[in-house]
């Protein structure tokens, strides 16, 4: 499977998380399993998938991540579930 970058979002208290892998599914439900917890998400579960960007390489992937990370805000994550150019300048940013 290609890396992507995941955002989640914690049902339970609003909180969004944002991570890499080449591994969507089982790392999602590592997210939301107590036991295989990291302490940064455990007290959101259960987690549900908020958007997922396709980045192809993992070095690619881990740079986008540090983006929205370094963004800090709410607004700029939904804001790329509404626009998806945004998705379209980043993955040309990092290529």
């Amino acid at each position: 499977m290609e890396a992507v970058v995941y955002i989640i979002k914690s049902n339970r208290t609003g909180n969004y998380y944002i991570g890499e892998t080449d591994k969507l599914v089982e790392r999602i439900a590592r997210h939301n399993n107590r036991d295989l917890n990291t302490n940064s998400t455990k007290t959101g579960i259960p987690w549900e998938l908020f958007f997922m960007i396709k980045c192809g390489a993992r070095d690619k992937a881990r740079k986008i991540e540090r983006h929205i990370k370094r963004m800090k805000s709410r607004k700029y994550i939904k804001n790329l579930l509404k626009y998806p150019e945004m998705v379209d300048k980043l993955l040309m940013k990092y290529d």
